[in-house]
């Protein structure tokens, strides 16, 4: 497997591994499948030299990827500061292609001048808690009961690490 900055022509392959979560709850809090023409929207705002997309790929294939997104973008006092974000294939999991793409991400923050990186995510995706203390992250803060997901609450919580 190898990890490269992603490309336009790789958003399809984002986009499935994305929607997969979607589909299975309680990853992302996007309740309905983004489509192509939002990714790449998305895509757009993750300029290679400021937050970039990287995709790891195996056999030519995307299986899954991780990004950095600016914190309240705009406001120079948290410039240094990065919210990232991973998914990875459902046939790829448990593999240990998380635990790389976080290393790899961990590893390249300081070119880009983050000192801190948080996630965000939902109390009951066990596997991303594992992965973020795993490397370092500690909980940072909670949203008690503010994500509906299909009728049921759950906690929004913040992990985070310097680097």
């Amino acid at each position: 497997m190898k990890i490269r900055l992603a490309t336009q022509s790789d958003l399809p392959a984002i986009n499935d591994i994305y929607n997969q979560a979607v589909r299975k709850r309680y990853c992302t809090a996007d309740l309905d499948e983004i489509t192509l023409e939002q990714r790449t929207k998305w895509f757009e705002g993750h300029q290679p030299d400021q937050y970039p997309v990287f995709v790891a790929v195996e056999n030519d294939r995307v299986i899954g990827w991780i990004c950095y997104r600016a914190y309240r973008a705009g406001r120079r006092a948290l410039q240094s500061v990065a919210e990232v974000s991973y998914y990875i294939h459902e046939e790829h999991l448990q593999k240990g292609i998380g635990s790389q793409l976080m290393q790899f991400a961990i590893n390249e923050a300081p070119k880009y001048q983050f000192k801190s990186l948080f996630a965000i995510l939902f109390a009951a995706n066990l596997a991303s808690l594992k992965l973020l203390e795993k490397f370092g992250f500690e909980r940072w803060g909670v949203m008690p009961h503010v994500a509906d997901i299909d009728g049921e609450t759950c906690d929004h919580l913040y992990y985070g690490r310097r680097v």
